[in-house]
């Protein structure tokens, strides 16, 4: 019946586009008397295709097993909290109940959205290819003195990431894990200068098929207090593949060679796995 539908809609279609005027018709006066279900029927397709997309990137969404102990804990306070209070002022005053119902429920949601886990794959061409570690904005984008491990001058691209974004972090690169390290520090605000030295952290090295090293630093910001690496030395990875995970607002650096060419600026929103920052040298 659907396609029916669809194939019936054509010839409409067909005039609406040998027509020079938008959506077909000579002026907004004649669309306006034109029947309701006729605008929107030559208007469907799209919109059909539109919710298509939308219902697919629904269906890639996962929830990250880094959150499960904390949306189930979560999860279970909120219910003990909120079952008595309802206990308490059924009786009484429901307004309260439905305050901290409401509250509780807003809260659980962003926690539920910080822990979500889209499932990608980068399509595109692998080598010299640097993609985004994260999903967050570029707050840097300078040479630096790199003294933990190169203990020379590097181009570093630095995302950061709120909240809201998702906190998965990708390999850049293809190769084989050289160095893995964790740092222990303090939780300065992520997108300080000083963070990436001094704030709690994660190195892993990796060097790629052509020999190139690349440096991919994370790092836990104000809020944050949790650093996972999945990553193990000797190991090959793959972009696709998960590095780790940094629960709450943090950062993730990246440490080029020299020479690298720059794909991103300042302030560009990046999509872990997806967006290239740059192309080794």
């Amino acid at each position: 019946m659907f396609g029916f539908c669809l194939l019936s809609l054509q010839p409409n279609v067909e005039v609406c586009a040998r027509n020079k005027h938008a959506n077909g018709f000579s002026s907004s006066e004649e669309a306006r008397k034109l029947p309701l279900t006729t605008t929107f029927l030559t208007k469907s397709p799209s919109f059909i295709i539109f919710m298509g997309k939308r219902i697919r990137k629904i269906k890639n969404i996962r929830l990250h097993h880094e959150g499960n102990e904390t949306l189930i804990l979560g999860g279970a306070l909120f219910l003990v909290l909120n079952g008595g209070l309802y206990y308490l002022c059924q009786d009484k005053c429901m307004v309260l109940f439905w305050i901290v119902a409401i509250f509780t429920s807003i809260i659980y949601g962003i926690i539920v959205n910080f822990f979500r886990c889209p499932l990608r794959h980068y399509e595109g061409e692998t080598e010299k290819t640097v993609v985004a570690s994260a999903d967050g904005r570029i707050v840097v984008i300078e040479e630096v003195d790199e003294n933990e491990y190169f203990h020379d001058r590097r181009l570093m691209i630095s995302i950061f990431m709120s909240v809201t974004n998702v906190h998965a972090n990708w390999f850049p690169v293809e190769g084989i894990v050289k160095l893995v390290r964790h740092h222990n520090g303090n939780f300065y605000k992520a997108w300080l200068p000083k963070a990436s030295t001094e704030n709690e952290r994660s190195t892993v090295v990796i060097e790629t098929p052509e020999g190139e090293e690349v440096l991919v630093r994370q790092i836990a910001g104000a809020v944050a207090r949790r650093i996972v690496t999945y990553a193990k030395e000797g190991e090959d990875c793959v972009i696709d593949e998960h590095l780790g995970f940094i629960k709450f607002g943090s950062r993730v650096d990246v440490y080029l060679p020299l020479g690298t060419k720059v794909l991103c600026e300042v302030g560009q929103r990046t999509t872990g796995n997806q967006t290239v920052i740059a192309e080794l040298p």
